[in-house]
């Protein structure tokens, strides 16, 4: 289904009974077309936590809990934010007998709306930890030079390009929503293996993303695929935590190797 038939962006009453049909699934098959042959773009997961999860147990009395949803990047679809936010508000006056039935509802509803296996774990409200970044921070370096939007010419190999592995992350991602507009804030992790990047033109190739309109997901692949095809590394990860909307955040991963595939984290800005 095209996104201009979605409700993001539009007014919407909340639903106060389950209703899996407000799901909105978008194909990823277009915005992959390019990049289809690009490794890695199918390999990786998209993390979702969600944070206004509440449903009645058999009682009738309201359960809360933070949950993760990890989505296969295999799938043929990822799900549009809004819908999911409705279908989980949709399910705040249900009974389930107990977790477990919850858990499969959902997991069955997602998983049909994303054609993949979706899985979600439940947090009680305080266990979910925050997580330090791991790696170097290029965020003080100067930019090789600025752009307003994608422009992969940027991204350079290092002077002295000897083989590396190095994990850098920048704090500076931003980019809209292509349908609201709104702007989407995250932090972007890059593992590589390789002859050595130059980190200020990576700075500068992340920050040419602020008036770029891409969902979450695109923009993940679009980086990781514009790493892999003009700086050719061995190895590669591109992760990019973004903060919350709505009650939601969304992680995308792609790795060019399983073994690369990192543990979901939360940052303290999310």
């Amino acid at each position: 289904m095209a996104v201009e038939h979605s409700l993001l962006g539009k007014d919407t009453n909340y639903p106060t009974q389950y209703q899996p049909d407000i799901l909105f699934p978008i194909s990823r098959g277009e915005a992959r077309e390019k990049y289809k042959n690009v490794k890695g773009i199918y390999k990786g997961k998209d993390w979702w936590h969600v944070f206004e999860i509440s449903w009645l147990n058999q009682h009738g009395v309201p359960q809360v809990a933070i949950g993760r949803i990890c989505l296969p990047a295999s799938s043929t679809h990822l799900i549009e934010s809004k819908s999911l936010k409705l279908y989980f508000n949709s399910l705040n006056f249900t009974q389930f007998e107990n977790q477990q039935d919850f858990i499969k509802t959902v997991e069955q509803d997602l998983s049909k709306a994303a054609q993949a296996d979706v899985s979600l774990t439940l947090y009680k409200v305080d266990d979910l930890a925050i997580s330090q970044p791991q790696g170097l921070c290029i965020d003080d370096l100067e930019p090789t030079r600025l752009e307003n939007h994608p422009d992969a010419t940027l991204l350079s190999l290092d002077e002295h390009a000897e083989n590396v592995e190095v994990q850098l992350y920048s704090h500076l991602l931003r980019s809209n929503c292509p349908v609201t507009g709104q702007p989407d804030w995250g932090t972007v992790f890059i593992r590589y293996q390789g002859k050595k990047p130059c980190y200020r033109s990576i700075l500068a190739y992340i920050i040419s993303y602020r008036q770029h309109n891409g969902f979450h997901e695109q923009c993940v692949e679009q980086i990781f695929a514009d790493i892999w095809q003009n700086l050719q590394p061995e190895k590669l990860m591109v992760y990019a935590t973004y903060t919350r909307r709505g009650g939601l955040d969304i992680n995308p991963c792609r790795v060019s190797d399983e073994s690369w595939m990192p543990e979901p984290i939360r940052l303290a800005r999310q």
